[in-house]
């Protein structure tokens, strides 16, 4: 009969929760340390400066959640300068660029639709010829029709 080993997973659970409970506190402090000095905040820099994987550092909610709001508090201002004062446009002068660009729309569409009906009128003349077998008509009064060559 073999004799009965101690159960010792009680050890192993302390074990890990102190472990847990270290990892925890460096992340924490590696965290407090690039908010003071003031370095941009990013899991990547919070793991190499805590010794822990990024992965990790994932699945913690708290800290994930840090992460994101000191992210957000250490990121520098939009670079987009403003425009200065006199070199913005006025409201008129806008107003009268949407008025040019209103009309120009308004003409090219006018003039799409006068080409869409002269080709349907266009196509429709073709066709009636070719149903009729009038082909002697052209657009091209000196073009003539391509000679067959060959046996007829």
């Amino acid at each position: 009969m073999k004799p009965m080993q101690a159960d010792n997973s009680r050890h192993l659970i302390a074990a890990a929760r102190r472990r847990s409970e270290r990892t925890r506190r460096q992340a924490l402090r590696a965290l407090r340390r690039l908010d003071a000095t003031g370095t941009p905040i990013t899991f990547e820099a919070v793991a190499r400066e805590a010794g822990v994987s990024r992965s990790w550092l994932y699945t913690q909610d708290d800290l994930r959640t840090e992460i994101g709001r000191l992210r957000e508090r250490h990121r520098p201002p939009s670079p987009t300068p403003s425009t200065p004062d006199r070199q913005r446009a006025s409201t008129t002068s806008l107003l009268r660029r949407l008025e040019v660009a209103t009309d120009r729309v308004q003409r090219l569409e006018q003039a799409n639709r006068e080409l869409h009906e002269a080709l349907a009128q266009a196509l429709g003349t073709t066709r009636t010829a070719r149903v009729l077998g009038d082909d002697t008509k052209h657009d091209t009064p000196e073009r003539r029709g391509a000679k067959v060559i060959g046996p007829c």
